[in-house]
C-alpha cells in the first residue's frame, strides 16, 4: 500500500487528473459561449435572428458550473494532496546558489591573497614596490 502511495503523490497523476477534470469543464464553458454567439450571427438574409431567451442562460450555467467545480477541485483534491505531498515528500531546505557560493569563494581566496592574479610584486624596506 506504501508503493501505491508514493507512486500517487510523487507523479504527476494527481496533477494530470486535475487538469483533465477543469479541461473538460471549460469545454462546456466554450461550448454555451459558442452556441449563444453564433445564434447571433445574421442570417442568410442579412438580419439578426434575436438570442432566444435561454442561450445566455445556457451560457451563465455553464459559467457558474464551471466556478463550482474549480472551487470543489481546489479544496477537495489539490489542498489536501499538496499538505500530503509536503508531509510525506518534504523538499529540502533551499540552499545558496551555485553562483553566490563560487562568488564568495573567489571574493575569499582573493582576500588571502592566493587568488590567481594575487600581487605577487616583492615589497622592499623602504616600502617601494620592484617588479
Amino acid at each position: 500500500m506504501s508503493g501505491f502511495k508514493s507512486f500517487l503523490l510523487r507523479g504527476n497523476l494527481i496533477e494530470l487528473a486535475v487538469a483533465f477534470i477543469m479541461g473538460a469543464a471549460f469545454a462546456s464553458v466554450v461550448t454555451a459561449f459558442t452556441a449563444v454567439i453564433t445564434a447571433n450571427v445574421p442570417g442568410l438574409e442579412g438580419t439578426f435572428q434575436g438570442a432566444k431567451e435561454g442561450d445566455v442562460g445556457f451560457f451563465f450555467n455553464a459559467l457558474i458550473a464551471f466556478v463550482l467545480l474549480a472551487a470543489v477541485v481546489y479544496f477537495f483534491i489539490v489542498v489536501p494532496y499538496t499538505k500530503a505531498k509536503e508531509r510525506y515528500f518534504p523538499s529540502e531546505a533551499p540552499g545558496e546558489p551555485a553562483d553566490v557560493a563560487l562568488l564568495t569563494e573567489i571574493r575569499d581566496l582573493l582576500a588571502q591573497g592566493q587568488g590567481r592574479y594575487a600581487d605577487t610584486s616583492s615589497t622592499s624596506t623602504d616600502g617601494s614596490r620592484s617588479l
